[in-house]
């Protein structure tokens, strides 16, 4: 059984929350299966975005990079990736360390 999007998400928050790193809901997408996006603000300026990618050759699902760099250069990429997928989700998490928890077990996989 596949979990929720909104499942998911709420999750990662408490996670998130456990470990005292600051995160929030930018956008909010469809409950059920909409993709996740998670921006990462090391807040110096720059920023990268996560999406999760499937590999057709391994057969595993992974989070991989979408977008880094300056913040507002980010931002800009996250509204195109929102324009044609009004669906996704966006969190935003906020760590001066880079911490965004992604490569814990169970949100790795």
């Amino acid at each position: 059984m596949k979990l929720t999007a909104e499942f998911w998400v709420q999750a990662y928050l408490a996670r998130l929350r456990i470990e005292t790193i600051p995160a929030f809901v930018v956008a909010r997408g469809d409950n059920t299966a909409g993709a996740v996006l998670i921006k990462l603000n090391t807040l110096d300026g720059q920023a990268q975005v996560f999406q999760r990618s499937f590999d057709l050759m391994t057969g595993e699902r992974r989070w991989v990079v979408l977008s880094e760099g300056a913040e507002a250069d980010v931002d800009t990429s996250l509204a195109r990736q929102r324009s044609f997928d009004p669906d996704a989700w966006v969190i935003e998490v906020e760590d001066r360390n880079g911490r965004h928890l992604l490569d814990e077990p169970g949100l790795s996989d």
